[in-house]
């Protein structure tokens, strides 16, 4: 390293030109102060030479050590070695404007910022196109890849689901762009109306290389809710044009799953009535692709006569319910899954006392969550308040309901009595994660947050936390708000505070004095937040940062800002849609906003170093300032993290009377004010006045390092400008991003969903990289953790540097507790730059049963489909293992073959006879489902997927089934369970039941029962009052005949999923039956004995014993010899 080096480092260099300054994020503290408490600057002369240039780059950020050292709260400043990179963190699936693919699923590929896609009824067919702005064409690009073998891919992501798939590789010579056609069961094989997560995807030309990477997203509009709905008269786009001079105001409310999908209402003024609203599926990229609708009759409906002045107020649109607030009252839509009549109706809420006038005022208040997949703990929560003081007569003025919103309850049932009379509910919130509600109170003298539990839908007596009580200075408060999908709670109005904790304490994050913040927008997939003020000025932050950054203002009157489903935001005026900078720029809006970056105050800042790498700044404020001009001249959490930069001209930074020049003195000037004398070691002074060439009247930051008689030589002290009195050369603006964000997976999704299972650990891994070029931060760790409700799960984290400086985080999560909710967990790179695409990430978890979670029988003899197509699969014997079964088929029962006693129908068909249907109790029994009321099978719409469905749901498409030979023994009954996580094998750990579905009785069980379960088997036996089995090591012997339909079922307790899973077996080739065997056996004997008896009868019919004899005593005789 050469000299000139080795003096940059030191960071005294007067050679150095004079660079920007970046910002490091501070430790909580507050900042109540620019000045040392119970000190004051005392002007005190100085001989002092002249001879400074500012060099180096710094750092500010807030040094919590030295400042608790020093009994001060003071802005730091710590000298950087290497310049930071202009590099921004890009992980929003970036498209490069200058080559890029243009994809559409309707009609042909247009020049589009990103993709929007669409999935309907049929399959996906997607196509490409290769833009580049150079000479060569689309298709030039397109044969060019085609010959080295490359071809698009297409990446579907949601929260819980990451499907890759992939263009052909076309080989015509004329095409110009790629196709994909996917079956739409291929991506899901819903059809039904239901709140459902918008997917992102992802184009790139090679699958994990990211070239030409372009990003968007596909919304399946078969099933969002509203889309399904006309929601009143439509209207053309000239009609909507007419209405623009005469809204005052707009509110838009987007789908919670679906943030593409809004509705964008029009407040008009007393000169014209109506409701007006915008539909849009596309996120207003385009204005002409919005529909427009007339609601007036539909509110009217409810009215014997028309009334003026109707106009929209407020609008919320939930998972599942479309809830509007107009002048003439408040209105419900019905269950949004169910359009028996696509023409949308409306329900009115009745509060009563409540006019017109109240109702102008009145607010609607939502936390948003998506409840895609929705457990039976999920429920929508919307509160309204209206800004009047309550009589004795009334309630409330604020009323809360859950869906279907039909029973509206006051906010406070028991503080009503005891709260003050001049209090006001701002907002009442229902937590979901804790079951709390929060209110946020204001009256003459306070604003306060109180906390309740929640129990039956009713906040309880006694409040959860002790009261916060905000400072005075927060005077006027607007609202209070949750980001979507987390824990982070907002309070706004003149200043703005967060909390972590479910509304127990809050941080300041803003104080805007006389200004007051009066909307707020947010996005759930890039965790950032914008909001607006009075005097239009726009400020962003992002969930969960101490800091927040001037955007700039807009000089619109009339607009909103919306955040699409990529994190993109839109300023919605009358007629005109703007979203902020092409996705080349990602984290650009110059299109919307009026750009004032500066985050700077007119005032002097006083550099101090402290030691050779770290310097803090002082704000000067005269004491005889007015309070309104202190409140605006000093440091906030507005500055942290942030560049203080001053201009490049070396000029500014030294005098301008010749510089250590031979022969000449250095002089003061009056330029010289409100300049800095910064002495290493010793304390710094701003310059207030100019007594003579030679002496100046200065004020010291430090008293306790204040030289005393002691003279510094030129080259040992340094003239820093940054005062303002003659222009200020100074500005603070944000830093670019330098922290890079890595999930551990291949989901590639900032919205991540976990089910946890009881008993059941998942885990979680990050990474942080930081991006400062050689820097070496290692002192605290890069993430913060919050989780919203810590006694759901058990949270485990484990964080280590790597070589490389990356910061590494491991987190367990384990279901500790019976009880079922959801939590979210955030992990915030405290240190990030509010331009950071990904500051902080939200993992949502659910300590409940997975939606993918299933139990499958895995049987004995796999057989292909299409040998169950043909129904036949034969064996090495010849054996077929398919059996077709009947039309209108019911298993046996014990009474007999003849007399089925079952209810489930097999291969049913009404066009043909129903056998085995002669005995009254078989009439009795047997009910069709899917083909009840129907003429024929043809008409049952029996799926081929049902057709080979074991479950008894299904029964009646059911009409192929597999074949045993009789006997069928210790047929191994082998089940595992599938889950995004895999296949796992069922572990004695779960205890199963065996049923047969039909009630048949010809079968047994054999299992083994380890020692460990054989207590709990006796006690689940005795409450269930059936056998429980172990799963492990189960086998089947079955002594009837044909069908046999079993249901396996695990036990509650060991886990929050209600498994159970269906299996048929058929056994043919079985002896007859009792007393079959045995009749025939007697038959045969007694034939057998008849055929006997009746030979020996015949035998002896023609034998006589008188005859017998005779002949005998003649043969006998005949051989005698007389004797002498």
């Amino acid at each position: 390293m050469g000299e000139e080096e080795k003096e940059t480092k030191q960071g005294y260099d007067s050679r150095q030109t004079p660079e920007e300054v970046t910002s490091a994020p501070s430790h909580r503290s507050a900042l109540e102060t620019v000045l040392p408490p119970g000190e004051s600057l005392t002007p005190k002369e100085v001989e002092i030479p002249r001879n400074f240039v500012l060099s180096g780059r710094v750092v500010l950020g807030l040094n919590s050590q030295w400042a608790q050292a020093q009994k001060l709260q003071q802005w730091s400043i710590s000298a950087e070695l290497e310049a930071i990179p202009n590099i921004q963190f890009q992980v929003r699936l970036p498209a490069d404007l200058e080559q890029r693919f243009a994809c559409a699923s309707q009609g042909h590929p247009t020049n589009n910022d990103i993709v929007k896609l669409y999935l309907s009824l049929d399959d996906l067919k997607i196509q490409c196109l290769f833009q580049s702005h150079s000479e060569v064409s689309s298709n030039e690009f397109l044969s060019a890849f085609t010959s080295g073998g490359l071809a698009p891919s297409l990446r579907i992501i949601n929260s819980t689901y990451a499907g890759t798939f992939h263009f052909n590789l076309t080989s015509f010579s004329d095409q110009v762009s790629w196709l994909i056609e996917i079956p739409r069961e291929n991506i899901t094989k819903n059809t039904d109306i239901a709140a459902v997560e918008e997917w992102l995807v992802r184009i790139s030309l090679q699958n994990g290389l990211n070239i030409y990477t372009t990003g968007g997203t596909l919304l399946d509009k078969v099933r969002e809710p509203i889309l399904q709905w006309v929601l009143g008269d439509l209207i053309k786009k000239e009609e909507v044009s007419n209405l623009y001079p005469h809204v005052v105001d707009l509110k838009v409310t987007k789908g919670p799953c679906a943030n593409d999908v809004a509705l964008l209402g029009l407040i008009l003024n007393s000169m014209l009535d109506g409701v007006y609203i915008g539909l849009t599926s596309s996120g207003f990229w385009n204005y002409n692709d919005t529909l427009w609708y007339n609601l007036t009759n539909v509110i009217y409906f409810h009215f014997e006569e028309e009334n003026l002045g109707l106009t929209v107020v407020d609008m919320v649109l939930t998972n599942h319910f479309f809830v509007i607030l107009t002048s003439l009252g408040l209105f419900v839509s019905g269950d949004l899954r169910y359009p028996n009549d696509p023409a949308l109706k409306l329900s009115r809420a009745e509060f009563c006392g409540f006019e017109r006038i109240d109702y102008v005022k009145g607010k609607l208040w939502y936390n948003e969550r998506c409840f895609a997949n929705r457990e039976h703990f999920e429920v929508d929560y919307i509160t309204v308040t209206f800004e009047r003081n309550r009589t004795l007569s009334e309630a409330s003025s604020c009323f809360y309901s859950k869906e279907p919103f039909y029973e509206w309850l006051p906010c406070s049932p028991y503080l009503s009595k005891t709260m003050k009379p001049t209090a006001t509910i701002i907002t009442f919130l229902i937590d979901q994660e804790l079951y709390s509600g929060i209110y946020l109170f204001n009256n003459e003298d306070e604003t306060t947050v109180s906390v309740y539990n929640m129990k039956n839908n009713v906040p309880g007596v006694k409040p959860k936390f002790p009261v916060f009580t905000f400072p005075p200075s927060f005077s006027s408060p607007v609202g209070m708000v949750f980001h979507p999908r987390s824990h982070f709670l907002y309070a706004y109005g003149n200043q703005v505070w967060l909390s972590v904790d479910g509304g127990n304490t809050f941080e300041l994050l803003a104080d805007f004095h006389e200004d007051i913040i009066k909307h707020w927008y947010h996005s759930f997939y890039t965790s950032a937040i914008a909001f607006s003020s009075q005097s239009g000025k726009v400020y962003k932050t992002k969930a969960g940062l101490e800091s927040y950054s001037k955007v700039g203002y807009i000089r619109d009157t009339v607009f909103t800002l919306y955040h699409d489903h990529m994190g993109f935001i839109h300023k919605l005026t009358p007629g005109n849609f703007k979203a902020e900078g092409p996705p080349g720029g990602f984290g650009t809006s110059e299109s919307i906003f009026i750009q004032d970056y500066d985050m700077g105050f007119q005032t002097a800042l006083i550099p101090q170093f402290t030691n050779i790498n770290e310097m803090i700044f002082y704000a000067y404020v005269a004491p005889s300032e007015s309070t309104k001009s202190k409140q605006i001249k000093r440091f906030g959490k507005m500055h942290l993290g942030k560049l203080l930069n001053h201009r490049t001209s070396a000029v500014l930074f030294t005098s301008d009377c010749p510089v250590s020049a031979p022969g000449v003195d250095s002089v003061f000037q009056s330029m010289d004010i409100e300049k800095t004398v910064v002495i290493p070691g010793y304390c710094s002074f701003l310059i207030l006045k100019i007594l003579d060439d030679t002496h100046a009247l200065a004020i010291p930051t430090m008293l306790g390092l204040i030289p005393n008689d002691m003279t510094f030589v030129k080259g040992s002290w340094f003239l820093y400008s940054f005062g303002q009195k003659y222009g200020r050369l100074w500005k603070i603006e944000s830093k670019p991003c330098d922290y890079w964000f890595e999930q551990h997976d291949d989901s590639l999704s900032l919205s991540v969903l976990k089910y946890i299972d009881l008993g059941q650990t998942k885990n979680l891994k990050l990474r942080v990289i930081p991006n400062t070029r050689g820097i070496r931060i290692r002192e605290v760790p890069l993430l913060k953790i919050i989780v919203g409700n810590p006694n759901l799960l058990e949270v485990r984290a484990e964080g280590i540097f790597d070589y490389t400086d990356s910061y590494i985080l491991d987190i367990s999560l384990t279901s500790k507790t019976l009880a079922q909710g959801s939590t979210s967990l955030a992990f915030i790179m405290w240190r990030a730059s509010t331009e950071c695409f990904v500051t902080t990430f939200v993992a949502t978890l659910k300590s409940s049963c997975s939606y993918l979670k299933t139990m499958h029988h895995v049987p004995s003899i796999l057989i292909p489909l299409k040998d169950w197509i043909s129904g036949i699969h034969r064996d090495n014997q010849g054996f077929n293992r398919i059996k077709t079964l009947p039309a209108n088929y019911r298993p046996p029962s014990n009474m007999g073959i003849a007399i089925p006693i079952t209810d489930n129908f097999y291969n049913a068909d009404p066009s043909k006879p129903i056998p085995r249907n002669l005995f009254y109790k078989s009439k009795k029994y047997g009910k069709f489902k899917q083909c009840a009321n129907m003429s024929s099978r043809a008409k049952c719409n029996c799926t081929q997927e049902q057709q080979f469905s074991y479950n008894v749901a299904f029964s009646d498409c059911r009409e192929k089934v597999p074949r045993f030979k009789f006997p069928v023994t210790e047929y191994p009954i082998s089940l595992h369970i599938s889950s995004e996580d895999g296949y796992i094998p069922i572990k004695p750990q779960y205890l199963v039941t065996v049923t047969e579905v039909n009630n048949r009785k010809n079968w047994k069980l054999e299992h083994t029962v380890p020692t460990n379960i054989r207590k709990l088997k006796s006690y689940l036996e005795s409450l269930l009052h059936t056998s429980v089995y172990n799963p492990s090591g189960l086998n089947l012997s079955i002594m009837g005949s044909e069908l046999f339909h079993f249901r396996v079922s695990i036990v509650s307790g060991v886990t929050f999923c209600n498994l159970d899973e269906e299996f048929q077996i058929y056994v043919d080739q079985v002896p007859l039956p009792f007393p079959g065997h045995t009749l025939i056996a007697i038959a045969t004997a007694v034939v057998l004995g008849g055929l006997i008896f009746t030979t020996f009868l015949y035998k002896i019919r023609h034998t006589h014993p008188t005859a017998n004899g005779q002949t005998f005593s003649t043969e006998a005789n005949v051989g005698a010899t007389p004797l002498a």
